[in-house]
Protein backbone atom coordinates (compact mmCIF):
# COMPACT_ATOMS: atom_id res chain seq x y z
CA UNK A 1 0.00 0.00 0.00
CA UNK A 2 1.81 3.04 -0.95
CA UNK A 3 1.42 5.82 1.13
CA UNK A 4 2.38 9.98 0.08
CA UNK A 5 3.70 12.10 3.02
CA UNK A 6 5.45 15.29 3.49
CA UNK A 7 8.64 15.63 5.50
CA UNK A 8 7.51 17.83 7.76
CA UNK A 9 9.00 19.72 11.05
CA UNK A 10 10.05 16.33 13.10
CA UNK A 11 13.22 14.29 13.94
CA UNK A 12 14.26 13.27 10.27
CA UNK A 13 13.78 16.92 8.81
CA UNK A 14 15.47 18.39 11.36
CA UNK A 15 18.47 16.10 10.46
CA UNK A 16 18.64 16.99 6.82
CA UNK A 17 20.77 19.04 4.82
CA UNK A 18 20.02 18.50 1.21
CA UNK A 19 21.38 19.68 -1.85
CA UNK A 20 24.78 21.75 -1.46
CA UNK A 21 22.94 24.50 -3.60
CA UNK A 22 20.25 24.83 -0.87
CA UNK A 23 22.46 24.80 2.36
CA UNK A 24 23.08 28.20 2.97
CA UNK A 25 22.90 28.66 6.74
CA UNK A 26 21.47 25.56 7.76
CA UNK A 27 18.51 25.13 5.67
CA UNK A 28 16.32 22.43 6.48
CA UNK A 29 14.46 20.11 4.40
CA UNK A 30 10.75 21.17 3.96
CA UNK A 31 8.04 19.55 1.42
CA UNK A 32 9.37 16.53 0.18
CA UNK A 33 7.31 14.02 -0.95
CA UNK A 34 8.18 10.69 0.56
CA UNK A 35 6.59 7.29 0.17
CA UNK A 36 6.27 4.48 2.61
CA UNK A 37 4.88 1.03 0.79
CA UNK A 38 6.60 -2.14 2.48
CA UNK A 39 6.85 -4.10 -0.37
CA UNK A 40 9.07 -1.19 -1.89
CA UNK A 41 11.07 -1.13 1.20
CA UNK A 42 12.01 -4.46 1.40
CA UNK A 43 13.36 -4.62 -2.31
CA UNK A 44 15.45 -1.42 -1.90
CA UNK A 45 16.94 -3.08 1.79
CA UNK A 46 17.97 -6.32 -0.39
CA UNK A 47 19.59 -4.17 -2.74
CA UNK A 48 21.52 -1.55 -0.72
CA UNK A 49 22.29 -3.95 2.26
CA UNK A 50 25.55 -5.69 0.52
CA UNK A 51 26.64 -2.24 -0.92
CA UNK A 52 26.46 -0.85 2.60
CA UNK A 53 27.91 -3.63 4.40
CA UNK A 54 30.84 -4.02 1.67
CA UNK A 55 31.56 -0.21 2.22
CA UNK A 56 31.82 -0.83 5.69
CA UNK A 57 28.94 1.16 6.72
CA UNK A 58 26.03 0.48 8.73
CA UNK A 59 22.85 -0.26 7.58
CA UNK A 60 19.59 1.27 8.88
CA UNK A 61 16.22 0.76 7.26
CA UNK A 62 15.37 4.14 8.58
CA UNK A 63 17.63 5.82 6.48
CA UNK A 64 16.17 4.61 2.83
CA UNK A 65 13.65 7.12 1.65
CA UNK A 66 11.63 7.48 -1.69
CA UNK A 67 10.76 10.49 -3.37
CA UNK A 68 7.55 11.22 -5.38
CA UNK A 69 9.69 12.45 -8.15
CA UNK A 70 9.78 11.58 -12.09
CA UNK A 71 13.31 12.91 -12.38
CA UNK A 72 16.57 10.54 -12.43
CA UNK A 73 18.13 11.63 -9.31
CA UNK A 74 19.03 9.90 -6.09
CA UNK A 75 21.44 11.88 -3.18
CA UNK A 76 22.68 11.26 0.11
CA UNK A 77 21.94 13.88 2.94
CA UNK A 78 22.98 14.46 6.30
CA UNK A 79 23.60 11.52 8.76
CA UNK A 80 23.83 8.87 5.82
CA UNK A 81 20.07 9.19 4.57
CA UNK A 82 19.81 8.36 1.16
CA UNK A 83 16.98 9.32 -1.18
CA UNK A 84 16.12 7.79 -4.49
CA UNK A 85 13.79 9.45 -6.57
CA UNK A 86 10.94 7.06 -8.22
CA UNK A 87 11.74 8.04 -11.12
CA UNK A 88 15.09 6.55 -11.07
CA UNK A 89 13.00 3.04 -9.98
CA UNK A 90 10.60 3.34 -13.11
CA UNK A 91 13.16 4.19 -15.70
CA UNK A 92 15.76 1.87 -14.48
CA UNK A 93 15.49 -1.68 -16.58
CA UNK A 94 16.98 -3.91 -13.81
CA UNK A 95 18.20 -4.51 -10.08
CA UNK A 96 21.72 -3.94 -11.68
CA UNK A 97 20.98 0.05 -12.87
CA UNK A 98 19.36 0.66 -9.56
CA UNK A 99 22.23 -0.68 -7.65
CA UNK A 100 25.08 1.34 -9.75
CA UNK A 101 22.77 4.31 -8.95
CA UNK A 102 22.71 3.58 -5.44
CA UNK A 103 26.51 2.58 -5.08
CA UNK A 104 27.84 5.72 -6.56
CA UNK A 105 26.05 7.59 -3.51
CA UNK A 106 26.65 5.21 -0.92
CA UNK A 107 30.47 6.31 -2.40
CA UNK A 108 29.60 9.78 -0.99
CA UNK A 109 28.66 7.94 2.32
CA UNK A 110 32.17 6.14 2.37
CA UNK A 111 33.83 9.05 1.60
CA UNK A 112 32.39 11.46 4.38
CA UNK A 113 31.67 14.23 1.41
CA UNK A 114 28.50 15.30 3.09
CA UNK A 115 30.47 16.78 6.23
CA UNK A 116 33.66 17.54 3.89
CA UNK A 117 30.61 19.61 1.95
CA UNK A 118 29.49 21.29 4.87
CA UNK A 119 32.61 22.79 5.47
CA UNK A 120 33.20 23.79 2.02
CA UNK A 121 29.88 25.59 1.73
CA UNK A 122 31.25 27.27 5.25
CA UNK A 123 34.27 28.30 4.12
CA UNK A 124 32.19 29.32 1.19
CA UNK A 125 29.64 31.69 2.85
CA UNK A 126 32.27 33.25 5.05
CA UNK A 127 34.00 34.08 1.62
CA UNK A 128 31.32 35.89 -0.05
CA UNK A 129 30.64 37.59 3.29
CA UNK A 130 34.03 38.75 3.34
CA UNK A 131 33.48 39.95 -0.13
CA UNK A 132 30.99 41.53 0.30
CA UNK A 133 32.12 43.44 3.25
CA UNK A 134 35.16 44.74 1.04
CA UNK A 135 33.11 45.27 -1.19
CA UNK A 136 31.05 47.79 0.79
CA UNK A 137 33.85 49.52 1.94
CA UNK A 138 35.41 50.10 -1.76
CA UNK A 139 31.84 51.85 -2.51
CA UNK A 140 32.18 54.01 0.42
CA UNK A 141 36.14 54.92 -0.17
CA UNK A 142 35.41 55.23 -3.80
CA UNK A 143 31.93 56.22 -4.09
CA UNK A 144 31.57 53.95 -7.58
CA UNK A 145 29.17 51.19 -7.13
CA UNK A 146 30.75 49.55 -10.08
CA UNK A 147 33.89 48.83 -8.14
CA UNK A 148 31.94 47.38 -5.37
CA UNK A 149 30.13 45.09 -7.66
CA UNK A 150 33.38 43.83 -9.41
CA UNK A 151 35.07 42.77 -5.88
CA UNK A 152 32.06 41.27 -4.53
CA UNK A 153 31.35 39.45 -7.92
CA UNK A 154 35.40 38.09 -8.05
CA UNK A 155 35.26 37.30 -4.50
CA UNK A 156 32.44 34.91 -4.74
CA UNK A 157 33.00 33.82 -8.39
CA UNK A 158 36.71 32.54 -6.95
CA UNK A 159 34.64 30.86 -3.95
CA UNK A 160 32.21 28.82 -6.07
CA UNK A 161 34.59 28.03 -8.76
CA UNK A 162 36.54 26.20 -5.99
CA UNK A 163 33.50 24.44 -4.91
CA UNK A 164 32.82 22.98 -8.17
CA UNK A 165 35.87 22.03 -8.52
CA UNK A 166 36.29 20.02 -5.54
CA UNK A 167 32.32 18.77 -5.75
CA UNK A 168 33.90 17.21 -9.44
CA UNK A 169 36.66 15.43 -7.60
CA UNK A 170 34.25 14.11 -5.22
CA UNK A 171 31.84 12.74 -7.72
CA UNK A 172 34.68 10.86 -9.79
CA UNK A 173 35.80 9.72 -6.37
CA UNK A 174 31.90 8.08 -5.96
CA UNK A 175 32.50 6.66 -9.29
CA UNK A 176 35.45 4.60 -8.52
CA UNK A 177 33.85 3.06 -5.19
CA UNK A 178 30.56 2.54 -7.17
CA UNK A 179 32.81 0.20 -9.31
CA UNK A 180 34.30 -0.99 -6.68
CA UNK A 181 31.23 -2.22 -4.35
CA UNK A 182 29.38 -3.40 -7.58
CA UNK A 183 32.28 -6.21 -8.22
CA UNK A 184 32.23 -6.51 -4.51
CA UNK A 185 28.71 -7.74 -4.56
CA UNK A 186 29.26 -9.82 -7.60
CA UNK A 187 27.55 -6.98 -10.04
CA UNK A 188 28.32 -5.85 -13.47
CA UNK A 189 29.19 -1.64 -14.02
CA UNK A 190 27.06 -2.33 -16.63
CA UNK A 191 24.03 -0.75 -14.76
CA UNK A 192 25.39 2.12 -13.94
CA UNK A 193 26.70 2.62 -17.46
CA UNK A 194 23.40 2.11 -19.31
CA UNK A 195 21.82 4.64 -16.34
CA UNK A 196 24.30 7.40 -17.50
CA UNK A 197 23.52 6.71 -20.98
CA UNK A 198 19.65 7.78 -20.29
CA UNK A 199 20.73 10.60 -18.26
CA UNK A 200 22.85 12.10 -21.25
CA UNK A 201 20.11 11.09 -23.96
CA UNK A 202 17.85 13.17 -21.48
CA UNK A 203 19.80 15.98 -21.36
CA UNK A 204 20.37 16.12 -25.09
CA UNK A 205 16.47 15.65 -25.38
CA UNK A 206 15.60 18.60 -23.25
CA UNK A 207 18.37 20.76 -25.22
CA UNK A 208 21.30 21.01 -21.93
CA UNK A 209 24.35 21.26 -23.11
CA UNK A 210 26.66 20.44 -19.95
CA UNK A 211 29.70 22.50 -20.00
CA UNK A 212 32.90 22.59 -17.70
CA UNK A 213 31.58 25.72 -15.89
CA UNK A 214 29.66 25.85 -12.98
CA UNK A 215 29.05 21.94 -12.83
CA UNK A 216 28.97 19.61 -9.86
CA UNK A 217 29.57 16.37 -11.81
CA UNK A 218 32.51 15.60 -13.81
CA UNK A 219 30.98 15.63 -18.01
CA UNK A 220 28.53 12.83 -18.69
CA UNK A 221 30.50 11.81 -21.66
CA UNK A 222 33.16 11.56 -19.64
CA UNK A 223 31.68 9.57 -16.96
CA UNK A 224 30.21 7.32 -19.67
CA UNK A 225 33.84 6.48 -20.94
CA UNK A 226 35.04 5.72 -17.26
CA UNK A 227 32.16 2.69 -17.20
CA UNK A 228 32.63 1.46 -20.42
CA UNK A 229 36.26 0.93 -19.35
CA UNK A 230 35.03 -0.87 -15.85
CA UNK A 231 32.85 -2.82 -18.14
CA UNK A 232 35.20 -4.21 -20.13
CA UNK A 233 37.45 -4.96 -17.15
CA UNK A 234 35.07 -7.02 -15.39
CA UNK A 235 32.61 -10.07 -16.88
CA UNK A 236 30.01 -9.95 -14.05
CA UNK A 237 26.33 -10.62 -14.81
CA UNK A 238 24.04 -7.56 -14.84
CA UNK A 239 21.00 -10.03 -13.66
CA UNK A 240 19.83 -10.17 -9.92
CA UNK A 241 17.36 -12.80 -8.63
CA UNK A 242 15.41 -9.81 -7.16
CA UNK A 243 14.40 -8.54 -11.10
CA UNK A 244 11.05 -10.31 -10.95
CA UNK A 245 10.28 -8.42 -7.82
CA UNK A 246 11.73 -4.98 -8.85
CA UNK A 247 9.72 -5.02 -11.91
CA UNK A 248 6.56 -6.07 -9.55
CA UNK A 249 7.50 -3.01 -7.67
CA UNK A 250 8.38 -0.72 -10.92
CA UNK A 251 4.81 -1.39 -12.03
CA UNK A 252 3.29 -0.36 -8.86
CA UNK A 253 4.36 2.58 -8.60
CA UNK A 254 3.83 3.79 -12.17
CA UNK A 255 0.03 2.82 -11.32
CA UNK A 256 -0.12 4.55 -8.17
CA UNK A 257 2.07 7.82 -9.45
CA UNK A 258 1.53 7.58 -13.33
CA UNK A 259 -1.50 8.41 -15.42
CA UNK A 260 -4.28 5.86 -15.18
CA UNK A 261 -5.35 5.93 -18.41
CA UNK A 262 -1.53 5.28 -20.26
CA UNK A 263 -0.81 2.77 -17.43
CA UNK A 264 -3.83 0.79 -17.94
CA UNK A 265 -2.83 1.24 -22.09
CA UNK A 266 0.78 0.13 -21.39
CA UNK A 267 -0.17 -2.73 -19.56
CA UNK A 268 -2.73 -3.89 -21.00
CA UNK A 269 -0.47 -5.51 -23.95
CA UNK A 270 1.32 -8.13 -21.17
CA UNK A 271 -1.83 -8.39 -18.90
CA UNK A 272 -0.97 -12.61 -19.05
CA UNK A 273 1.94 -11.33 -16.85
CA UNK A 274 1.15 -11.24 -13.24
CA UNK A 275 2.93 -7.82 -12.34
CA UNK A 276 0.64 -6.35 -15.43
CA UNK A 277 -2.06 -7.94 -13.51
CA UNK A 278 -0.97 -5.91 -10.28
CA UNK A 279 -0.45 -2.59 -11.94
CA UNK A 280 -3.58 -2.73 -14.03
CA UNK A 281 -5.38 -3.20 -10.44
CA UNK A 282 -4.32 -0.38 -9.38
CA UNK A 283 -4.81 1.72 -12.06
CA UNK A 284 -8.37 0.50 -12.89
CA UNK A 285 -9.29 1.58 -9.25
CA UNK A 286 -7.84 5.04 -9.66
CA UNK A 287 -9.67 5.44 -12.75
CA UNK A 288 -12.82 4.71 -10.89
CA UNK A 289 -13.30 1.29 -13.08
CA UNK A 290 -14.27 -0.89 -9.19
CA UNK A 291 -15.93 -3.68 -11.33
CA UNK A 292 -12.44 -4.33 -13.57
CA UNK A 293 -9.86 -3.51 -10.42
CA UNK A 294 -11.75 -6.19 -8.29
CA UNK A 295 -11.65 -8.78 -10.55
CA UNK A 296 -7.67 -8.50 -10.71
CA UNK A 297 -7.08 -8.00 -7.35
CA UNK A 298 -9.19 -11.62 -6.89
CA UNK A 299 -6.86 -12.77 -10.04
CA UNK A 300 -4.39 -12.09 -8.25
CA UNK A 301 -4.95 -13.39 -4.96
CA UNK A 302 -5.86 -16.84 -6.95
CA UNK A 303 -2.61 -16.73 -8.96
CA UNK A 304 -0.66 -16.27 -5.46
CA UNK A 305 -2.78 -17.14 -2.50
CA UNK A 306 0.51 -16.87 -0.57
CA UNK A 307 1.28 -12.83 -1.43
CA UNK A 308 0.53 -10.60 1.59
CA UNK A 309 0.98 -7.85 -0.68
CA UNK A 310 -2.01 -9.22 -2.90
CA UNK A 311 -4.28 -9.14 -0.15
CA UNK A 312 -3.40 -5.87 1.10
CA UNK A 313 -4.45 -4.31 -2.61
CA UNK A 314 -7.33 -6.16 -2.17
CA UNK A 315 -8.48 -5.01 1.21
CA UNK A 316 -7.60 -1.43 0.46
CA UNK A 317 -9.99 -1.27 -2.58
CA UNK A 318 -12.80 -2.94 -0.36
CA UNK A 319 -12.10 -0.02 2.22
CA UNK A 320 -12.53 2.67 0.09
CA UNK A 321 -15.45 0.95 -1.83
CA UNK A 322 -17.24 0.60 1.72
CA UNK A 323 -16.87 -3.39 2.27
CA UNK A 324 -15.18 -3.45 5.47
CA UNK A 325 -16.42 -6.39 6.27
CA UNK A 326 -14.44 -8.06 3.41
CA UNK A 327 -11.62 -5.91 4.03
CA UNK A 328 -10.91 -6.72 7.74
CA UNK A 329 -10.88 -10.69 6.03
CA UNK A 330 -8.31 -9.60 3.43
CA UNK A 331 -6.14 -7.56 5.90
CA UNK A 332 -6.31 -10.34 8.48
CA UNK A 333 -5.47 -12.59 5.86
CA UNK A 334 -2.30 -10.44 5.10
CA UNK A 335 -0.94 -10.26 8.66
CA UNK A 336 -1.14 -13.96 8.85
CA UNK A 337 0.87 -14.16 5.56
CA UNK A 338 3.20 -11.47 6.86
CA UNK A 339 3.06 -11.12 10.81
CA UNK A 340 5.94 -8.23 11.24
CA UNK A 341 4.48 -5.90 8.70
CA UNK A 342 3.20 -2.79 9.84
CA UNK A 343 1.35 -2.35 7.21
CA UNK A 344 -0.39 -5.24 6.93
CA UNK A 345 -1.16 -4.11 10.74
CA UNK A 346 -2.31 -0.72 10.18
CA UNK A 347 -4.62 -1.80 7.25
CA UNK A 348 -6.53 -4.51 9.81
CA UNK A 349 -6.62 -1.81 12.51
CA UNK A 350 -8.48 0.73 10.06
CA UNK A 351 -10.92 -1.65 8.90
CA UNK A 352 -11.76 -2.70 12.91
CA UNK A 353 -12.57 1.21 13.41
CA UNK A 354 -14.63 1.66 10.85
CA UNK A 355 -18.43 0.91 10.59
CA UNK A 356 -19.43 1.99 14.35
CA UNK A 357 -16.53 -0.21 16.03
CA UNK A 358 -17.61 -2.30 19.34
CA UNK A 359 -15.21 -2.40 22.40
CA UNK A 360 -14.05 -5.64 21.07
CA UNK A 361 -12.56 -4.34 18.02
CA UNK A 362 -11.15 -1.11 19.24
CA UNK A 363 -9.52 -3.50 21.62
CA UNK A 364 -7.71 -5.30 19.07
CA UNK A 365 -7.03 -2.15 17.20
CA UNK A 366 -5.64 -0.74 19.88
CA UNK A 367 -3.07 -3.85 20.75
CA UNK A 368 -2.02 -3.94 16.73
CA UNK A 369 -1.34 0.23 16.49
CA UNK A 370 0.76 0.12 19.71
CA UNK A 371 2.53 -2.48 17.61
CA UNK A 372 3.08 -0.25 15.05
CA UNK A 373 3.71 2.62 17.17
CA UNK A 374 6.92 0.78 19.37
CA UNK A 375 8.42 0.42 16.12
CA UNK A 376 7.57 3.66 14.77
CA UNK A 377 7.52 6.27 16.60
CA UNK A 378 7.20 8.96 14.32
CA UNK A 379 4.11 7.59 12.47
CA UNK A 380 1.73 10.17 12.39
CA UNK A 381 -1.46 7.83 11.21
CA UNK A 382 -0.84 5.11 13.90
CA UNK A 383 -0.41 7.40 16.41
CA UNK A 384 -4.06 9.57 15.45
CA UNK A 385 -5.95 5.85 14.75
CA UNK A 386 -4.71 4.58 18.08
CA UNK A 387 -6.24 7.79 19.91
CA UNK A 388 -9.67 7.10 18.09
CA UNK A 389 -9.07 3.82 19.09
CA UNK A 390 -8.76 4.08 22.79
CA UNK A 391 -11.32 6.66 22.74
CA UNK A 392 -14.49 4.00 21.78
CA UNK A 393 -12.92 1.79 24.07
CA UNK A 394 -13.52 4.42 26.62
CA UNK A 395 -10.13 5.28 27.65
CA UNK A 396 -10.10 9.29 27.15
CA UNK A 397 -6.49 9.54 29.14
CA UNK A 398 -4.82 7.34 26.50
CA UNK A 399 -6.93 8.58 23.88
CA UNK A 400 -5.54 12.10 24.94
CA UNK A 401 -2.11 11.08 25.45
CA UNK A 402 -1.79 9.43 22.15
CA UNK A 403 -3.23 12.47 20.10
CA UNK A 404 -0.72 14.65 21.71
CA UNK A 405 1.80 12.29 20.06
CA UNK A 406 0.69 12.71 16.76
CA UNK A 407 0.59 16.37 17.25
CA UNK A 408 3.81 16.66 18.69
CA UNK A 409 4.78 14.52 15.19
CA UNK A 410 3.57 17.74 13.26
CA UNK A 411 5.31 20.31 15.62
CA UNK A 412 2.01 21.52 16.99
CA UNK A 413 3.47 21.92 20.41
CA UNK A 414 0.50 24.15 22.08
CA UNK A 415 -2.03 21.77 21.06
CA UNK A 416 0.24 18.90 22.44
CA UNK A 417 0.28 20.47 25.70
CA UNK A 418 -3.63 21.06 25.81
CA UNK A 419 -3.95 17.38 25.23
CA UNK A 420 -1.92 16.20 27.79
CA UNK A 421 -3.08 18.30 30.01
CA UNK A 422 -6.54 16.82 29.50
CA UNK A 423 -4.79 13.10 29.88
CA UNK A 424 -3.40 14.59 33.38
CA UNK A 425 -7.03 15.60 33.96
CA UNK A 426 -7.85 12.49 34.36
CA UNK A 427 -5.90 10.58 36.95
CA UNK A 428 -3.94 8.48 34.56
CA UNK A 429 -2.34 5.32 35.50
CA UNK A 430 1.31 5.22 37.12
CA UNK A 431 2.79 3.85 33.78
CA UNK A 432 0.74 6.24 31.60
CA UNK A 433 1.78 9.18 33.69
CA UNK A 434 5.90 8.61 32.87
CA UNK A 435 4.45 8.26 29.19
CA UNK A 436 2.83 11.55 29.52
CA UNK A 437 5.97 13.47 31.78
CA UNK A 438 7.98 11.93 29.03
CA UNK A 439 6.36 13.47 26.49
CA UNK A 440 6.08 16.88 28.17
CA UNK A 441 10.38 17.03 28.21
CA UNK A 442 10.51 16.01 24.31
CA UNK A 443 8.21 18.64 23.92
CA UNK A 444 10.03 20.69 26.31
CA UNK A 445 13.05 20.13 24.22
CA UNK A 446 11.71 20.51 21.06
CA UNK A 447 10.40 23.80 22.03
CA UNK A 448 14.14 25.00 22.51
CA UNK A 449 15.49 24.46 19.55
CA UNK A 450 12.68 26.26 17.51
CA UNK A 451 13.69 28.90 20.18
CA UNK A 452 17.38 28.90 18.80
Amino acid sequence: MINLNKIIKQGLAAALWLLPFFLNNGAKAEGLRLITDEESEILLEQIIKPLMQKAGQAYSPNHIHIIDDATLNAFVADGNHLFIHTGTIVESDNVNELAGVIAHEIGHIKGGHILRQKLEIREMNNLSLLSAALAGAAGVLSGRADAAFAIMLGGQSSALSKFMHYRTNEERAADETAVKLLKATGQSPAGILEFMKKIDKQNQLNGRVETPYFRTHPMTPERIAFFEKAVKETNLPTKSRYDEAFNRVKIKIKAYLGNADTTIKELDKCQDKTECQYGLAIAYFRNLQFAKAFKKAENLVKREPNNPYFYEIKGQMEMENGKVQQAKSSFRRACELSPYSNDMKFGLALALLEDNPDKTAAKEAVNLLNNIVAKEKNNFQAWTLLAKAYGINGDMARANWAAAESLAIIGNWEAAERKLAEAEKLSPAPQLKIKINDLKERIKQEKKKDYI
